[in-house]
């Protein structure tokens, strides 16, 4: 018998949440402890996993199956292709380094530590599903904890924030579920497994009915226009850790199910409305980097950054090639360990200046020049400077969309792309813009030694998370094949079916 190994990869953080609320409230080192050995042990095995997966196969493998409710056709099925496994590897990351960052939480740390692994649990288990019905179950997962971390360990308007986010991706994902159940029943095949759903060919009407309501309702996850407005507000009340896997994991976790329940298993709808889509997701780029570029305050303008770049994966989706698709899971990836990036960053300055007003802020690159360098290496691939990975993601972005355009089948259904490529790339003038007013107005000018002379030092956890999260972004820019060689063999056949459906 094979080891389940995505298995305990999800119910790993699972049960260390479990353990960390049975023990006593005062063992605050201890729940710690457990936190990070959970984590770490979700990252090394993501790690294997991604390492072990065999490219020359494809398609999914780790696949594990038991049989959970079989009147409705309902399984406990997991795998993963090469689309979901840099997503798996992308949430060990951001987990262990958000609860490294998170080590000097005092206010109740067993329940933080405990929602928020239970959210980690969720986020791995939505990536690995390969029954619609358990995907949907840990889909809500992820969400119910959200909810209490930003409500109770938040900051500006928390309750707002945490019922507005809430509310939002609970209606977006019941909108995905009708889709889902329309899917089931349209089927007849009594059966929720999506490798078998693949294979239905459902017909050209209903996949134009339904496409739209299955995309977009995963897509209000993933911050699409118009309906995005809860991501920066629950990116700013989060504390530190919850708005890293909140920008770096939940927000893909949106364009993974869109991806992966309303490309594939719609294809024929997704070619007749992702040319549409893709004028949505032009809002997200230029309107999200330009709302950026005027906050004043340090995570608001990493939250509408996070809308504006998530706008490119869904436009990568659009392009219906192999190259916008590869740059889309890449941009997925590299977004994801960017923002955490970012968000830690930020909140290593609020712990200690108590201040997110960027005109308050400056030359703090005199005090904590590791965490200034970090910060200009995250604003460095934001920009999709060349050696870094936004732009190994980027690039192929535009130029699928460059190649969409000049595809003979696609100008009859949209002769716009063009287009689109040359007013999204107007978000990359805007990212800079805003990239450099940061880093000028924080980290650089004079540094008032008066008001700010109680600042506490950096820790070594805090280092630690940093050099992790920098190195790779630098790894997959220098060299991106260890991402793309799996990333392309989990997007062919998603490209085979949307030209097939066409």
């Amino acid at each position: 018998m094979n080891f389940p190994f995505l298995s305990v990869i999800i119910f790993t953080p699972l049960l260390a949440s479990v353990l960390i609320l049975l023990m006593p409230k005062e063992r605050k080192t201890e729940v710690r402890m457990l936190a990070a050995a959970g984590a770490f042990i979700t990252l090394v095995l993501s790690i294997y996993v991604y390492a072990a997966y065999d490219k020359s196969v494809g398609g999914f493998q780790f696949i594990e199956k038991v049989s959970w409710v079989p009147a409705l056709g309902i399984s406990y099925h997991v795998g993963a292709d090469g689309i979901a496994l840099p997503m798996v590897l992308l949430t060990g990351l951001v987990t262990f380094t958000g609860v490294l960052v998170s080590w000097g939480i005092e206010d109740r740390p067993r329940e933080f530590f405990a929602f928020l692994l239970m959210l980690v649990g969720g986020v791995l288990g939505v990536f690995v599903s390969a029954d619609l019905f358990l995907l949907f179950f840990f889909y809500e997962l992820a969400i119910f904890p959200m909810y209490l971390l930003i409500a109770v360990w938040g900051s500006t308007r928390k309750e707002y924030a945490a019922m507005k986010l809430t509310l939002y991706l609970l209606i977006g994902s019941i909108i995905a579920l009708v889709g889902a159940l329309a899917m089931y029943f349209q089927a007849g095949a009594r059966t929720f497994d999506i490798i078998a759903l693949r294979e239905i060919g459902f017909p050209l009407a209903f996949q134009k009915l339904w496409f739209l309501p299955v995309f977009m309702g995963f897509g209000v996850l993933a911050g699409i226009w118009p309906f995005h407005n809860w991501s920066p507000d629950g990116h700013v009340a989060a504390p530190t850790a919850v708005s890293m896997l909140h920008a770096g994991v939940l927000m893909k976790l949106g364009a993974f199910a869109a991806l992966r329940v309303g490309v594939e298993l719609l294809p024929e709808g997704a070619r007749y409305w992702l040319p549409f889509v893709i004028f949505l997701v032009t809002v997200n780029v230029v309107y999200g980097a330009a709302i950026a570029m005027v906050q004043k305050d340090f995570k608001y303008v990493i939250g509408f950054s996070s809308v504006s770049h998530m706008g490119l994966v869904t436009m990568g989706f659009a392009t219906m090639n192999v190259t916008g698709m590869n740059g889309a899971v890449m941009q997925m990836f590299s977004h994801g360990v960017m923002t955490a990036l970012f968000f830690a960053v930020v909140g290593m300055v609020y712990d200690r200046a108590h201040t997110r007003d960027i005109p308050s802020l400056g030359g703090f690159a005199k005090y904590m020049p590791g965490v200034a360098i970090a910060f200009v290496i995250g604003g460095l691939v934001s920009m999709g400077m060349p050696g870094l990975s936004g732009f190994v993601a980027e690039l192929q972005i535009f130029m699928g969309i460059w190649r969409a355009g000049n595809d003979p089948a696609m100008q009859a259904i949209a002769p716009w792309y063009p287009y689109i490529a040359i007013i999204s790339s107007l978000g990359i003038i805007l990212t800079a813009a805003y990239v450099l007013r940061v880093v000028q107005q924080v980290f650089f000018g004079p540094f008032d030694a008066h008001k700010w002379h109680d600042l506490r030092p950096i820790t070594t956890l805090d280092k630690v998370s940093l050099v992790i999260l920098c190195a790779v972004l630098i790894a997959a820019g220098v060299y991106p094949r260890w991402l793309m060689d799996v990333i392309q063999v989990g997007v062919v056949p998603v490209v085979t079916r949307l030209v097939g459906g066409g």
